[in-house]
């Protein structure tokens, strides 16, 4: 039998086991083909079967209306903080930037590069983004206001999207999307790098509003424009096959094994509560997400000193608990604890820190 370990790896991340078995199962003889996944013609009727159905799941999960359109990008979230200034910002506008973090700082840095007209009317920097800022004064006439929903390296999440005044989101939802039920009114574009929710690394899912991509740029390189991949299905050139087949199974799984979102977002909090709870009332281990910005996705956390936070990681590997060294750029520890992550695996993990808590606290 094959060994698994609880995984909390940030991204690449874990995938549901059922999902795993049912790759495995079907990898040499993919849909009767006798070919694999990866063998089969991206122009075929299997795999448009494949690309088709993750699109019709990713609207009934999200509930996306026909006015948007679903493509599968390469080049993950970071070419879309360059796609989305070069398509959606022309010269003589404005778009607001909010600055969370690593993720958003990048995306900023990005439409900086391009000489881009932005804002930056609020930023959580003065406090080493442990928060997520309030009460911000949008530009009514912003093309966009551009958010990183969920910071997977400082642990933060926007529990609930601002009021931005009419001016259509657009948001990095690498980490939590498919988490939670969200109303896509709000939503211009979202983006989300598939490896840390919903996949494996590869493909970017990108929701575009019809009229965002009818104004959006068409004077770039094909391959930079959003027009390109709507009117060609993502299909214009050879897309990743087998991680966009991979984003349809995981799909069909949030939809039919866990019920849908709203269910799905009940045990993403239950999960979430367990880790919070005991770092709320211990004092040997201390979050470093402010309370009320605390992430679901990504439980960061700091130990007394950096040598035993180096010694629980390698201990909880020992124990099989993977993926739990905090980002390089901030140290101490860090719990990813996405969909895919059972809630038997966050109840081994806190047991494990109580011991752990017990021996060297």
């Amino acid at each position: 039998m094959v060994k698994r370990i609880y995984n909390f790896n940030p991204g690449p991340a874990a995938l549901p086991t059922a999902v795993l078995e049912e790759i495995q199962e079907s990898f040499l003889d993919f849909a009767g083909t006798g070919m694999s996944i990866t063998e089969v013609s991206h122009r075929s009727k299997q795999f448009d079967e494949v690309i088709n159905d993750a699109v019709e799941r990713a609207r009934r999960l999200l509930g996306i209306g026909d006015d948007y359109r679903v493509l599968f990008i390469q080049g993950g979230a970071s070419l879309q903080f360059a796609m989305v200034p070069m398509n959606l910002l022309p010269e003589g506008r404005s778009a607001d930037y909010v600055n969370t973090g690593t993720w958003s700082t990048k995306a900023i840095k990005e439409a900086e590069i391009l000489g881009k007209t932005f804002r930056v009317p609020a930023s959580s920097e003065d406090k080493n983004f442990s928060y997520i800022p309030k009460n911000i004064d949008f530009d009514e006439n912003a093309v966009y206001v551009h958010l990183t929903s969920n910071n997977t390296i400082k642990g933060t999440q926007w529990a609930e999207f601002p009021d931005t005044k009419g001016v259509p989101i657009v948001c990095d939802m690498s980490s939590d999307i498919m988490s939670r039920p969200i109303d896509m009114s709000r939503f211009g574009l979202i983006y989300a790098g598939a490896q840390k929710n919903i996949g494996p690394a590869g493909v970017c899912m990108v929701i575009i509003r019809n009229d965002m991509l009818e104004k959006a740029d068409d004077s770039l390189p094909s391959m930079l424009k959003y027009k390109t991949y709507a009117s060609k299905n993502s299909l214009y050139n050879t897309p990743p096959c087998f991680a966009i087949y991979v984003v349809q199974l995981v799909l069909k799984w949030l939809e039919e094994t866990m019920g849908g979102l709203a269910r799905m977002d009940e045990i993403n909090r239950k999960k979430a509560a367990m880790l919070y709870n005991l770092l709320d009332t211990s004092d040997f281990y201390t979050g470093t997400a402010e309370p009320d910005s605390r992430s679901l996705m990504n439980v960061t956390f700091r130990l007394p000193n950096e040598e035993l936070e180096k010694k629980f990681v390698q201990e909880a590997a020992q124990n099989d608990l993977g993926g739990l060294k905090g980002h390089r750029s901030v140290g101490g520890c860090r719990a990813s604890i996405y969909n895919a992550t059972t809630l038997d695996a966050v109840e081994t993990l806190v047991d494990f820190m109580k011991t752990f808590e017990g021996k060297n606290g």
